[in-house]
């Protein structure tokens, strides 16, 4: 997009940031991050019913509007157990290296047309081998996936590894070797998923432990289905760079203040927060007094599919819903790039051009924010 076609989208006043006019086309335009989004939960559904045409897999329905009434959780969504059923409907079309490389490819295509620039995919390699793939060719058919979107699309693209907390310790170490496999080759971080109700963290440290040996990037899911501790075990027992969620975190002011002195980024996703009930609705979601307590918060789709969102939609929620004035906004979207896991001269020219686009958009940054 060009610098001319960018400011035809603001209005007449719009050199003045306290005059811009924060529309929904408008943040669609925006230059974005998006750093917590899951493979199997953001699939098009139209390529879930192809995919199991061709594999001659069963599905619980066979047009597009019925499967999105099974795979899109909606409001009514009863907590984190029942989000996470529809996943094992989207696995089963993700066992192939060519649904898995279609599926990213995909992905990339749909958020780079939200002008999302930076984009981690995560997804657990264990949750794709039931058909007789190894776990390398499922990380090679993700990573053929994301070097021809890379190639066609202008987005910067990381894949996160995912271990699954109700799964044994040892199957996390087997994906956690894989990850300093692919180290330096597409792989940027690894991350600890599922449900956390009843399957700690602590159980899974020697798996980090071989990760933060390999200077490889950690997040978890935490403080989402399970309060504080979950985020205490994340940060010191299995070292995590960034939190998932950490919706409860806000329950220990003492962490909290910890997290905001150590600057650990939290991956937030509106919609998906109050569809899991790790906050009752929308209002009471704690980005917002996170983000005034200048505490370093991003913010995500979690699954596309699955929560019916995307980048531009969960923004509009914290404008609308949230309060987030302009001013707060381009700030926001820049820690969205400052928490990329990126080598650090990757993600200052990233920062640079990002932030010279923001100004083209009429947002000044003359406020030194950390």
């Amino acid at each position: 997009m060009s610098s001319k076609e960018k400011k035809e989208i603001l209005n007449e006043e719009s050199k003045n940031v306290n005059k811009i006019k924060l529309t929904r086309e408008f943040i669609h335009s925006l230059p974005k991050a998006e750093l917590h989004c899951h493979l199997d939960g953001s699939m098009r559904i139209e390529t879930i019913l192809d995919i199991a045409k061709r594999e001659g897999t069963k599905l619980p329905a066979d047009t597009v509007d019925e499967l999105r009434k099974i795979l899109e959780v909606g409001i009514e969504c009863k907590s984190l157990v029942d989000y996470l059923r529809p996943f094992d409907i989207t696995a089963e079309v993700l066992q192939t290296a060519y649904a898995l490389e279609r599926a990213t490819y995909e992905l990339a295509e749909d958020v780079a047309s939200e002008n999302v620039r930076y984009l981690e995919i995560r997804f657990a390699p264990l949750w794709h081998v039931r058909n007789g793939l190894t776990m390398t060719r499922v990380v090679d058919a993700v990573l053929e996936g994301k070097k021809r979107a890379e190639k066609d699309f202008n987005i910067l693209i990381g894949i996160i590894l995912c271990g699954i907390r109700h799964t044994t310790p040892e199957d996390t170490l087997k994906v956690a070797e894989l990850a300093v496999a692919y180290k330096n080759r597409g792989v940027v971080g690894f991350d600890l998923a599922g449900a956390e109700k009843d399957f700690p963290a602590k159980d899974h440290k020697e798996a980090f432990y071989l990760i933060a040996n390999n200077n490889i990037n950690t997040t978890a899911h935490a403080g989402e289905a399970y309060g504080p501790e979950s985020v205490h075990q994340a940060i010191h027992y299995i070292s995590a760079n960034r939190i998932g969620h950490g919706t409860r975190l806000r329950e220990d002011g003492d962490l909290l203040n910890y997290v905001n002195d150590h600057r650990i980024p939290l991956e937030m996703c509106i919609i998906s927060n109050v569809q899991t009930k790790a906050v009752a609705k929308i209002e009471d979601h704690p980005i917002k007094f996170y983000f005034d307590l200048g505490i370093r918060v991003t913010l995500n789709t979690d699954n596309r599919l699955i929560s019916g969102t995307n980048l531009t939609d969960e923004y509009m929620l914290a404008i609308e819903k949230l309060g987030f004035t302009e001013h707060e906004l381009k700030y926001l979207i820049i820690n969205g790039f400052k928490s990329a896991f990126l080598p650090l001269h990757k993600k200052i020219k990233l920062l640079k051009t990002v932030t010279e686009e923001l100004e083209d958009y009429g947002f000044d940054f003359k406020k030194n924010y950390i």
